[in-house]
């Protein structure tokens, strides 16, 4: 199974619509594919510039390591020069910050990444994981 276009922007639409039923600020959601690639993205009005590079960053790093961006995040305090690393491979896409989780299907198999941007991490993440259940499919 890929995950498809439909999918993406079902993910957007859930991950956006929770964002404005919590009160957030402006938002970017991001969705990538197994391989990283940009599936779907949207950036809602007032949302800063680098909201769509920091949700695309984390989406990345979680589709790349096949882990949320939370564990990622963790990883990093352990080991920052190997994530360093990973960063300056990635050419500055792989941002290991809360805010990101990996698209599975029922079977486990790594679909993609949502990441978002414009809250705190945990709001970010929150949105991500209500996007995807919401959708139909698990994250990790």
């Amino acid at each position: 199974m890929t995950l498809t276009l439909a999918q993406a922007n079902d993910i957007l639409a859930r991950a956006l619509a929770q964002a404005r039923a919590q009160g957030h600020r402006p938002m970017a959601v991001v969705v990538v594919d197994e391989g990283g690639h940009l599936k779907a993205l949207q950036r809602e009005d007032g949302a800063s510039m680098f909201r769509t590079d920091i949700a695309l960053g984390k989406a990345w790093a979680a589709a790349a390591m096949g882990a949320s961006s939370r564990a990622l995040h963790q990883r990093a305090q352990d080991n920052p020069t190997f994530f360093a690393a990973l960063a300056a491979t990635g050419q500055g896409r792989f941002i290991p910050q809360t805010g990101a989780v990996v698209i599975k299907d029922a079977d486990g198999t790594i679909l993609g990444a949502v990441g978002a941007s414009g809250g705190t991490g945990d709001e970010d993440e929150a949105i991500c994981i209500h996007g995807v259940t919401g959708a139909g499919l698990a994250h990790g």
